[in-house]
């Protein structure tokens, strides 16, 4: 028999989800627990599994469409069934739309509907629509068989500078100043943020206005941990060798074996004191920057660290990191060296209480016994929740790491 496919919940708390691709056509086979599409979530794809053996009879939100959670997308019928029996399915089942909000008027006095049942539209884009003060009568579907999707509404709003009417306080009206709305003359085209931009501008407002950053500079002398990592490299595959950024995360394990109190997470009832580092690796994608975590760094070799932040990287930027990959994480460092940026202050990724942003190696004339000396040197900047961390304690921290570095066969040890 004929049964919906839904857009599953494959991340906690969850509202919507984002159809990536359909990896099966309308009419194609797709065998028990194989894939059938694939869901963007705010960090990584991930694959939907077809409930049972059948055929992809109907495709009811296509590529690049988001839906609320539990939302028919598809149906997926037996190879008995032809499409007159799918239609008929499709009939008989009741839409899945949003409940209407409660409304506390008497009978006698409820007002016109704002919408008319009769377009089709998605429950997310009747929603958007609504707060945005847009009629859906104006707007033209890009969804199957014409259906007005959130994207549209978005496009809408876009093209036409409207701004979404905030929702005031039940029977409370207030009277403000309107926001000013910014015309943007210039020919542009509007791109709808994708959900991971959305959750890394949200996280990043969230880290920037609610954690007292401070911050701690020391610049570092790299040359005894190039000669180091030369010296590996040479008597390694060309598939296996060391990264600079290798190092790091294994020198940045250590220093918190060495200051523990700087390894932990500020919530409000208590001070988490973590029990095993686990390090976050930012890695830049084509949709924007996941940090993947590394797993118990202080307790692994320097060759296992450096091999799982390659296949973690690797996965990130084809997104097909698993949520457990890319969530959690005590720790994070930030690299732009590879780019050239001497040094930078990076925003300390929740509910972290640390960030290490690491500059480029650049080649300085330095002092050492009172003689002027070429070194190489890498600046880094250590972001630090006031909260959880004090100065001196963030600073020994610090100088443990720089010890680490500038002596790197401690790191090995």
């Amino acid at each position: 028999m004929a049964e919906f496919l839904v857009l599953p919940s494959v991340v906690a708390n969850a509202r919507d989800g984002t159809i990536a691709r359909w990896l099966k056509a309308e009419g194609d086979m797709v065998a028990s627990g194989e894939a059938f599409a694939e869901i963007e979530t705010d960090k990584a794809v991930i694959e939907i599994p077809s409930p049972k053996a059948g055929r992809i009879a109907r495709i009811l939100h296509g590529d690049g469409a988001t839906v609320p959670v539990e939302t028919h997308i598809g149906v997926l019928a037996e190879a008995s069934e032809d499409d007159a029996t799918v239609t008929a399915f499709l009939s008989g089942a009741a839409p899945v739309e949003e409940a209407p909000p409660a409304v506390s008027a008497p009978a006698a006095t409820v007002s016109a509907p704002a919408i008319s049942d009769r377009i089709f539209a998605s429950p997310h884009a009747r929603r958007l629509a609504r707060e945005s003060g847009i009629s859906l009568a104006d707007l033209s579907g890009t969804g199957p068989r014409g259906r007005i999707m959130r994207e549209d509404v978005e496009a809408f709003v876009a093209a036409s500078l409207v701004k979404p009417a905030a929702v005031p306080a039940a029977k409370v009206v207030v009277a403000e100043e309107p926001a000013p709305v910014v015309a943007v003359d210039t020919p542009h085209v509007a791109t709808p943020h994708s959900p991971m931009r959305r959750t890394i501008a949200l996280r990043l407002t969230e880290a920037k206005r609610t954690i007292p950053h401070f911050y701690l500079n020391a610049d570092i002398a790299m040359d005894a941990l190039i000669a180091l990592r030369a010296q590996i490299n040479a008597e390694r595959p060309d598939g296996g060798r060391l990264s600079v950024t290798d190092f790091l995360v294994k020198a940045a394990a250590v220093a918190f074996g060495l200051v523990p109190a700087c390894n932990v997470i500020w919530t409000e009832p208590a001070l988490l004191q973590l029990q095993r580092t686990d390090i976050c690796v930012a890695v830049s994608t084509e949709g924007g920057l996941i940090t993947p975590v590394v797993k118990d760094v202080g307790n692994k070799s320097l060759s296992v660290v450096s091999r799982e932040i390659a296949e973690l990287a690797l996965r990130a930027r084809n997104s097909t990191l698993r949520p457990d990959e890319y969530r959690g994480g005590s720790f994070t460092i930030s690299n732009l060296g590879m780019h050239g940026v001497s040094d930078f202050t990076a925003i300390i990724n929740p509910p972290q209480a640390a960030i290490l942003a690491v500059g480029a190696i650049e080649e300085r004339i330095v002092s050492r016994n009172s003689t002027a000396v070429s070194a190489r040197m890498m600046r880094v900047t250590l972001s630090l929740d006031h909260r959880a961390i004090d100065g001196a304690v963030g600073a020994q921290w610090l100088a443990s790491f720089k010890e680490l570095v500038q002596n790197p066969m401690q790191i090995l040890v």
